[in-house]
């Protein structure tokens, strides 16, 4: 019987089954399931893959368009094809409904993973159909393993082992399965029309055709599809084949996946009300688009100092990139939670001037959900894929208060709040550690892979990742480069040689090996730009004439004033003579803004400083105007979730270029206002940092020309940085031990030492920046010879450096051209959740809780937000559970107890799980939990404040 008998009604055997709904007992035939997924994975290559995508996996296999298309069609329907195994064993209903002939022929099989089954079974049904299947990296191989990779992981394939035709006919069943697999193939092969032979796989096509898989895959698992299917079954393979062609297109619109292109929209429209583009953001239009054009996508480094425009410059630099039509829409990277939250606002405000019928904007973070921008009360409207539900199906989700409408158009579509799924939206704002985990031998990273090169990636403030990030956004950048994506870094303070570092990584994935790029000048002008070309490698600079127009219009002079202070750790002998304090010079600094008004940030280098200055501001001044409640902020990580977001949206909207600027307000903060916040402040203080970390805050000093200061503000002329620099009772720069930890000592002491020994005068801006950050981050080595405490600090420096990228370069995946086998992306078994992309960060989630006298655990003291313990939370419990947690060292925590785990309802729960909880007496919510040696305690105005024994 051939392809078009089984096509037939009763032509195939359908009884194997491939979904069983336990409640329904409902029972899915295996193979419609395949063809519904081979039907979604065209409609995916259709509306969802960009053409630059499409190009490059028919070029990687070596066909046409059209037949590369088939080809990918088929790859995606045969990914369960091992579960014509003793997977069907495993549910005992549907099992009893197969056919007596195939239970009758099960033989010896043995259980095995039905992806592993599906790539072994493959292989040889493949190398019968003409490909090539006797080394690594042959054709029929690096099929096979893309089967056995469509749950995140690609699998080994030991050709003269397990995977030997006679020992996979042993463990897989009878002839009769082993007819039934290969007329499965055939008919699959048939109705897709995949009948040409590629020539190669190449390894970025390889990635790419895995993820339209899985994306199939889910789409096709979601009970709400295949469910009425199974409950209406069609007669035969060739008619439900027909209609699932026909369904997939709307089950792609329903989940947001369908690309849409942004119409032509004014500058100014689309720019929040800017005039004009200033010349920086001028001459990327003027000169990057004819490049574009003429050499395709690359890799575009913009250098500016803070407050120059280098968002809206992004933005037009990936307006210009998508205009070639190889990619559609931008995913914007940046390095804190705080940060993409204030960029979704800024990308959601883009999207949205461009009046799409519906166009989703996604936030990726580890706690996007407490961002109340982003909060969507559909989050279980829609049921979630059988695969992967992370959020528990409940309809009680009432709108919670002050909410955005569901109507409006970036909001993301239920299937798309997928966590992992996030990132397929076309328009995505994400922390720098969503996209680095795609470097890493993680599940899924083929999916995210797929997610990250059909548009424009944007990474943003490049200068705050560490050695350990560095290296990782290096073969991000390589693979980026590898699958044609274009890439924006933006950075105020990047050294020359890192931007050099990363420009030759994105160019030896797009073809161009190191030693060829090593001529290359790809140091970008400061001020400026500079783009290279992925087909080339050649370079494009900003035109001086517009680099020196762009530098006169934002220059202005600052100063940074180095103020000798003693912190509460360090004590001096006693017959040292008095000197100022911290806490007394911030007191100087701050007593004129609580007595005449302005505003003012406190910069302290950690949450303890940061607490122990606002409780002294709050005693030792007086606060006009009813007191520093609402004067005074604290702001810091250690505050309940929707407690710091709540308090960051107010400090980015009182103090933005538009907002209703305050008469008063001193926020004391720590690095968590430090990068892409567009605020602006009259006075600013802070603790020593990295050079670089100085230069950030110092662009939030007057960074708005038209914003009115108070008269005693005006008096000093221009913006005064005064940082306090830690000292001994010689004078000599010493560290608090909290602070070591913190980063490097080298930068700061690096930095403490320059500005001791720069002359008076004022910094020229941006003039000034370039020759600042080279002098303390890029050629150190001269600064280091002038002491020796200096030097000594800066050989650890670089051995920590050192250490970094080796720890980092352990879990990286292979360059693409260094990978043979699929298998060598996944040598380690990482899951997302254990991915290190900040070396050293353990944090666990704290939910701060209290007990009632009566034993019941609330989320107040007063009792009125109690907590479920007896049964799984609601949705929306689950949300308010989430957003009252906050993140702590795992060693704070580590030595604790039974009273500290979660309810046993919430041990299901992907996100409540691992929560711990910090039990506090509700009629005594002062008394601090002991965790072995560490003490914490929610304070209302504080946060949790931290003692050790």
């Amino acid at each position: 019987m051939g392809v078009r008998e089984d096509a037939r009604y009763g032509g195939i055997d359908l009884t194997p089954w491939g979904k069983f709904d336990r409640g329904q007992r409902a029972v899915y035939p295996l193979l419609f399931h395949l063809l519904d997924v081979a039907a979604l994975a065209g409609v995916v290559w259709d509306r969802y893959l960009t053409r630059g995508q499409r190009r490059l996996i028919a070029a990687g296999l070596g066909l046409p368009l059209v037949e590369a298309r088939c080809l990918v069609m088929f790859i995606a329907g045969l990914h369960d094809l091992g579960k014509l195994s003793a997977f069907q064993e495993q549910e005992a209903h549907p099992w009893a409904r197969v056919s007596d002939t195939l239970r009758a022929d099960t033989r010896n099989w043995r259980r095995m993973p039905h992806e592993r089954a599906s790539m072994h079974s493959a292989l040889h049904l493949l190398a019968e159909a003409g490909y090539p299947a006797d080394t690594s990296d042959s054709t029929g191989v690096l099929v096979a393993q893309i089967l056995g990779g469509h749950h995140g992981r690609f699998l080994q394939v030991d050709i003269d082992g397990a995977a030997k035709a006679s020992r996979v006919n042993l463990t897989l069943g009878g002839p009769a399965w082993q007819d039934l697999r290969r007329r499965y193939f055939a008919l699959l092969r048939h109705l897709t029309g995949a009948t040409a032979v590629p020539a190669d796989v190449s390894v970025p096509a390889a990635l790419l055709i895995t993820g339209v898989g899985i994306i199939a895959d889910r789409l096709a698992s979601q009970r709400h599809y295949w469910l009425p299917k199974a409950q209406a079954p069609a007669f035969a393979a060739a008619e439900h084949y027909a209609q699932a062609v026909r369904d997939a297109p709307a089950l792609l619109e329903q989940s947001g996946l369908t690309r849409i292109t942004l119409p032509h929209t004014p500058f100014t429209r689309a720019h929040g009300g800017l005039d004009t583009p200033n010349d920086l953001q001028a001459s990327v239009i003027e000169q990057l688009a004819p490049a574009v054009g003429e050499r395709g996508p690359g890799i575009l480094v913009v250098t500016d100092a803070t407050g120059g425009g280098k968002s809206v410059t992004a933005l037009e630099a990936a307006r210009i990139f998508n205009a070639s039509g190889d990619t559609a829409g931008i995913l914007w990277l940046l390095p804190t939670m705080a940060t993409t939250n204030a960029a979704y606002d800024v990308l959601e405000a883009y999207v949205a001037a461009h009046r799409p019928e519906h166009a989703p904007v996604s936030l990726v973070h580890s706690h996007s959900y407490l961002n109340t921008a982003y909060t969507d009360h559909r989050l279980a409207a829609h049921e979630p894929s059988t695969s992967d539900a992370f959020w528990p199906d409940e309809g009680d989700v009432d709108t919670p208060t002050g909410e955005r409408p569901e109507e409006r158009v970036t909001v993301p579509d239920g299937w798309l709040r997928g966590w992992d799924r996030a990132l397929l939206a076309q328009f995505t704002v994400a922390t720098h550690d969503q996209a680095l985990m795609a470097a890493l031998p993680v599940r899924f990273s083929a999916l995210r892979m797929l997610a990250l090169s059909g548009r424009t990636v944007i990474v943003d403030e490049v200068h705050a990742l560490p050695p350990f990030m560095r290296l990782m956004l290096g073969r991000l950048l390589h693979w980026l480069g590898a699958l044609g994506c274009p890439v924006v870094l933006l950075s105020a303070t990047l050294p020359r040689h890192v931007s050099s570092e990363l420009i030759r990584s994105y160019l030896d994935g797009a073809g161009h090996p190191h030693p060829a790029t090593a001529h290359l000048d790809c140091h970008p002008p400061y001020p400026g730009w500079l783009y290279a070309a992925a087909s080339d490698a050649s370079l494009t600079r900003i035109d001086p004439a517009a680099a020196a127009a762009h530098a006169d219009r934002y220059r202005h002079r600052a100063d940074i004033r180095l103020h000798p202070v003693r912190h509460p750790s360090c004590t001096d002998p006693e017959d040292a003579p008095a000197r100022e304090t911290r806490l007394e010079r911030i007191t100087k600094e701050i007593a004129p803004v609580a007595e005449s008004g302005g505003c003012a940030a406190i910069y302290c280098a950690t949450v303890a400083d940061a607490q122990a200055t606002h409780e002294h501001l709050h005693a030792a001044l007086d606060w006009p105007d009813g007191g520093p409640d609402g004067q005074l902020l604290l702001l810091h990580a250690r505050l309940p979730g929707h407690e710091g977001e709540a308090l960051t949206r107010h400090v980015r909207t009182a103090l933005s270029r538009s907002g209703q600027r305050p008469k008063r307000l001193v926020i004391v903060t720590t690095s968590l206002l430090d990068m892409s916040l567009d605020i602006d402040v009259d006075v600013m203080v802070s603790d020593l940092a990295a050079l670089h970390t100085l230069l950030q805050r110092l662009g939030r000093l007057w960074r708005f020309d038209h914003i009115v200061r108070p008269a005693w503000i005006r008096r000093h002329g221009r913006p005064r940085l005064s940082v306090l620099a830690p000292t001994d009772h010689r004078g000599r720069t010493l560290l608090p031990p909290a602070w070591r930890v913190l980063d490097s000592p080298f930068l700061p002491l690096a930095t403490a030492d320059h500005l001791a020994h720069r002359h008076d005068g004022p910094l020229t801006l941006p003039d000034d920046v370039q020759h600042l950050v080279q002098s303390v981050h890029g050629d150190a080595d001269d600064l280091a010879t002038t002491d020796t405490v200096l030097h000594r600090s800066h050989t650890l420096h670089r051995t920590r450096q050192r250490t970094e990228e080796h720890h980092s370069a352990l879990h990286l995946v292979p360059a693409w051209h260094d990978t043979l086998s699929l298998s060598d992306l996944h040598r380690q078994n990482l899951h997302a959740s254990e991915a290190a992309t900040r070396l050293g960060v353990m944090p666990r989630r704290l939910l701060p809780v209290y007990r009632t006298p009566r034993g019941r655990l609330t989320l107040d003291a007063a009792g009125t937000q109690p907590l479920p313990q007896q049964r799984k939370p609601t949705t929306a419990q689950t949300r308010t559970i989430l957003q009252h947690t906050l993140p702590v060292p795992a060693a704070w925590v580590a030595d604790r107890s039974r009273r500290n785990q979660v309810p046993a309802s919430w041990r299901t729960h992907a996100l409540l799980a691992d929560l711990v909880l910090l039990p506090q007496d509700a009629e005594d919510p002062a008394q601090p939990v002991r965790f072995g040696r560490h003490s914490l305690r929610l304070d209302a105005t504080l946060g949790l404040v931290h003692t050790q024994a």
